[in-house]
């Protein structure tokens, strides 16, 4: 497996961790958690400007034409930066559903706003009994002639709150945890029976409860076909997941490095605490801990866009796994080590290993993916 980068990836690299050095100081990071949105609309033009909105998405399209490899360098040097824009939320979910569901006409009129940072979408899936199991679904889809009506309430959608439009998860046939019956329906926020209450998230990122009460939504708007959306869905966490884990992977290197410089510089007995065998040991475990992750992000990565589910699967469940134990490790003695200033709220690295924690949970934690692997088909019920 090649793990070199093309000269245009290394371009991409370069350009997003040198943008992100220049404007997401961890002040900076707090006044754009202070705003509105909780997020930078500036920067998220610059993130189109850079082509960073578009990479993801087919040159027929209106993208860039990049793949997982190109998703991974950007969601690692967001991971290091902490940056809080919508990227996840908006290119790897929802516009995976768009990329791989939408139909031509669909795909030109949403792509090409949402590269140039127009359009802003997200997903909204998850809902209050379903946990991790993504095929539970109880919001409804009832057949109007040609169009749907959706009732029901959806929880924890990334970024729902200043989202321009929704790609709602619905129910069409079938019993609450069936596999078919589950469809995908585009519809604007500010829609007739839509409503919203957004809030910030333990690790200062943003999310939305959304509630639907006869939501009518026309043919044109239902991606894909209304019965089978299960599979999509899953493919399309898949991804996120593959995406997260490089974002887990930069945090974790950010740790990492402010952990070993504290290191280096906190004095004890009149020399650096760094000088004591017991604690590069401890920082000897924390590289070892986060080049594991590395490898197992790595193999996720190239695995993301396997056509075969049920290998896909078992990579990606690995890789969680690995990812979720590494960022816990490496949190804790990151920590430990700097010891009282770690806990603050004015310093970066607590605020590391919330968004670490909740990278973990996102999407099933360790111990949801280890029985994930240990299921022949990949489901858990």
């Amino acid at each position: 497996m090649n793990f070199d980068l093309t000269e245009e990836q290394q371009l991409l690299k370069d350009s997003v961790t040198r943008l992100l050095a220049d404007r997401y100081s961890f002040e900076n990071r707090k006044n754009f958690q202070a705003s509105p949105e909780g997020w930078s609309r500036d920067l998220w033009r610059q993130y189109a400007e850079l082509g960073l909105l578009g990479v993801a998405f087919p040159e027929a399209d209106g993208g860039f034409g990049g793949g997982p490899v190109e998703t991974m360098l950007i969601m690692e040097a967001f991971g290091k930066a902490l940056a809080l824009e919508p990227y996840l939320a908006t290119i790897v979910l929802a516009g995976g559903l768009i990329r791989r569901a939408g139909n031509e006409e669909q795909r030109a009129a949403l792509i090409p706003p949402v590269a140039a940072g127009e359009l802003r979408l997200a997903f909204a899936h998850a809902e209050r009994q379903s946990r991790y199991d993504l095929f539970d679904v109880g919001a409804s889809a009832r057949k109007d002639g040609a169009a749907f009506v959706l009732n029901g309430e959806k929880g924890l959608v990334l970024n729902g709150d200043s989202a321009d439009k929704l790609i709602v998860s619905a129910r069409t046939g079938g019993s609450r945890r069936d596999l078919t019956g589950i469809g995908l329906f585009l519809i604007d926020a500010q829609a007739e029976g839509v409503s919203r209450r957004g809030y910030r998230t333990q690790d200062g990122m943003r999310a939305a409860e959304i509630a639907l009460s006869n939501v009518r939504v026309e043919p044109h708007n239902v991606l894909g076909d209304p019965e089978n959306a299960y599979l999509l869905i899953e493919r399309v966490a898949d991804e996120a997941i593959a995406a997260s884990g490089a974002e887990a992977i930069g945090a974790m290197s950010e740790a990492l490095e402010m952990t070993v410089d504290y290191l280096k510089t906190r004095k004890q007995f009149g020399v650096a605490i760094g000088a004591f065998q017991a604690l590069q040991h401890r920082a000897s475990d924390m590289v070892v801990a986060l080049e594991q992750a590395r490898s197992m992000m790595m193999l996720a990565t190239m695995m993301a866009a396997d056509d075969n589910a049920a290998e896909r699967r078992k990579a990606i469940s690995a890789a969680k796994v690995q990812v979720g134990r590494s960022s816990r490790f490496i949190g804790q003695q990151s920590i430990q080590l700097h010891g009282g200033i770690g806990m603050t709220m004015e310093y970066k690295l607590g605020h590391l290993f919330k968004r670490l924690t909740m990278i973990d949970m996102m999407f099933g934690d360790a111990d949801y993916h280890l029985e994930r692997l240990s299921q022949s088909d990949g489901l858990i019920r």
